[in-house]
């Protein structure tokens, strides 16, 4: 696929990876039609940013959450643009465990809500737009390792309970989704680990570790490090662009964290 000339939506735009995703598409030669919610000045400035690559990029804000507010984003976006090419749907909220403490009812809710209905309710609108015409089009969903892992071990402190079982479920959506969008819409799934923005360097609850917390984190990750966000543009550009014969797949970027629990014993002499 070739994303000059095509039109992206790109969800959880105003910050991190949605951000950092919205503007490589736009400066590919996409129109990024950018989804945010909160932090309105982050919002304000990607609209500048997108402003500064050109012409036809817009921003729309909205709770994606709601169903009924779901209805009139799309119908916002079919009444400007004349099909959907590509779509990020990277909708999440995670409460740290670090941050938040234990639960309460409406974290609990938050979760749950922003990270997996609120990606249900916009693949509901957005894969018949997809499929319209019958052209080539491509999903990435944006999910995390929190899925498999839970709340365990040094992660046990950044991924909760909700955000994990959300993740988990989000798994299970994406081989639907790939199934109702063939043969024409490919749907991936991308599954960060320790990503700086995302659950590392960069956020509040990062910063409230202790230096020994980070350092069990890092020893966890094979590759000894957090993720860069320019990682994560180029595995979804390559999904979008590249990976053409790749659907209902799950793409896991996490620098090896999910092996870096068991270490590799030397092999023993034997008796033979």
């Amino acid at each position: 696929m070739e994303i000059a000339g095509k039109n992206a939506l790109v969800l959880g735009a105003n910050r991190g990876v949605g951000r950092a995703v919205a503007l490589e598409l736009a400066g590919a030669g996409a129109t990024v039609i950018a989804g945010a919610y909160d932090w309105p000045a982050d919002t304000a400035s990607l609209a500048a940013e997108l402003d500064r690559l050109g012409p036809g990029h817009r921003v729309i804000t909205a709770d994606l959450r709601e169903p009924a507010e779901v209805e009139l984003f799309f119908a916002a976006f079919a009444n400007d643009f004349p099909r959907l090419d590509i779509l990020v749907n990277n909708l999440e909220r995670g409460g740290m465990p670090v941050v938040h403490g234990p639960y309460n009812e409406e974290q609990w809710d938050r979760e749950i809500a922003t990270t997996l209905k609120a990606k249900w309710w916009v693949m509901r609108q957005a894969l018949p737009l997809l499929k319209q015409g019958g052209a080539e089009a491509a999903v990435v969903v944006i999910s995390s390792i929190a899925g498999l892992v839970g709340r365990s071990g040094p992660a046990g402190l950044i991924f909760n309970d909700a955000y994990a079982a959300a993740n988990r479920a989000v798994s299970a959506c994406c081989q639907t989704w790939a199934r109702e969008g063939a043969p024409t819409v490919r749907v991936n799934e991308l599954m960060l680990g320790l990503i700086k923005t995302r659950h590392a360097e960069g956020t509040r609850g990062w910063e409230l570790l202790s230096a020994d917390q980070r350092r069990q984190l890092h020893r966890h990750v094979l590759l000894g490090r957090s993720g860069e966000l320019a990682e994560v543009v180029r595995t979804v550009i390559f999904l979008l662009s590249q990976a053409t014969y790749m659907t209902g797949a799950v793409l896991r970027l996490d620098g090896g964290y999910l092996l870096g629990g068991e270490a590799v014993p030397p092999m023993p002499p034997g008796v033979l």
